[in-house]
C-alpha cells in the first residue's frame, strides 16, 4: 500500500473531526490576547501556556527577568522545587538576548534539545553537535563520547554563540575546557541532568576564571526540559524587546 493511498484511508476515516476537537480548555480572551509566546500559535495554545504561566507567576514571583526562566522551568517539568535550584551568573540574560538578535548560532548536546527550541521568533541557527562528529572520528580516537567530540569538532565556531546542553556533562565539560583555551561563548546554559558529573559539571562552569555568562543549577536535576525552557524563554524575551 501507497503512502498515499494510507493518508487517503486515514483522512476517509475521520471525515467528521468534531467530536475529537473539543478544546481542553476555556479559552479566556484576555490571556490570549496577551500571550506573546511564539511556541503557542492557536488560541488553545495560547489559552493553556498562559493560564499556567499566571499560575505559576503567583508561587514563583514575577519581578525579574531571572523569575521568568524559573516559571518556565517549573512548568516545563511540573517541579515547584526548581525554582530554588537556578543559578544566573554573570548577567546572562542581556548575553543571550543581545546574541540573539545579532543571530547567534545556538549549539546544543542533542537532538531532543534541538527539536524542543522554537524555530519562531530569531534568526539564530540550531546546530547539534552529534552532527559535527557524524562518523564519530573524533569519539573513537580519543574514546570520548559523542557528545564531547562534537563541541571539540565546533570549537572553531562556539565563539559569540549560545550553548544550551541538557543531558551530558561530559559535553559540558569539554565546553569549559575549550573556554580555558580561549574559546569564548556569549552564554552557556547548562542544565546536564544525571547523578555521573552533572553536578560537578556546573559547578565548573560557575567557578570559571573567565566570566562567562551562564545559567545553570545546582544538584542532580536538570535534562532537556529545562535547558529548551530556557532557551525559549530567551528568544521571547528578544522578541518583546523587539516589537
Amino acid at each position: 500500500m501507497t503512502t498515499e493511498k494510507r493518508v487517503n484511508e486515514t483522512a476517509g476515516n475521520l471525515d467528521n473531526l468534531e467530536e475529537f476537537t473539543e478544546l481542553t480548555v476555556e479559552v479566556d480572551p484576555e490571556l490570549v490576547g496577551i500571550c506573546r509566546d511564539s511556541g503557542a500559535r492557536t488560541e488553545e495554545a495560547k489559552a493553556i501556556y498562559m493560564k499556567s504561566r499566571t499560575m505559576i507567576q503567583e508561587i514563583v514571583g514575577n519581578n525579574t527577568p531571572e523569575d521568568r526562566f524559573r516559571q518556565r522551568c517549573v512548568i516545563a517539568t511540573g517541579d515547584l522545587s526548581v525554582a530554588d535550584i537556578m543559578r544566573f551568573n554573570n548577567d546572562p540574560i542581556p548575553a543571550g538576548v543581545e546574541a540573539l538578535k545579532k543571530g547567534a548560532p545556538i549549539f546544543v548536546d542533542i537532538n531532543m534539545v534541538k527539536a524542543g527550541i522554537t524555530k519562531a521568533g530569531h534568526k539564530s541557527e540550531i546546530i547539534c553537535v552529534l552532527d559535527e562528529d557524524l562518523d564519530a572520528a573524533i569519539a573513537n580516537k580519543y574514546g570520548i563520547t559523542r557528545t564531547s567530540a562534537g563541541f571539540l569538532a565546533a570549537r572553531d565556531r562556539l565563539d559569540g554563540s549560545i550553548i544550551a546542553i541538557g543531558n551530558a556533562p561530559s559535553a559540558l565539560i569539554m565546553v569549559c575546557k575549550l573556554i580555558e583555551k580561549g574559546v569564548r561563548p556569549a552564554l552557556i546554559i547548562g542544565l546536564p541532568v544525571g547523578f555521573v558529573n552533572a553536578a560537578e559539571s556546573r559547578e565548573i562552569v560557575r567557578d570559571l576564571k573567565i566570566p562567562i555568562p551562564s545559567i545553570s543549577c545546582v544538584g542532580t536535576r536538570g535534562g532537556t526540559p529545562m535547558a529548551v525552557a530556557c532557551v525559549n524563554e530567551l528568544v521571547a524575551i528578544a522578541r518583546e524587546s523587539e516589537e
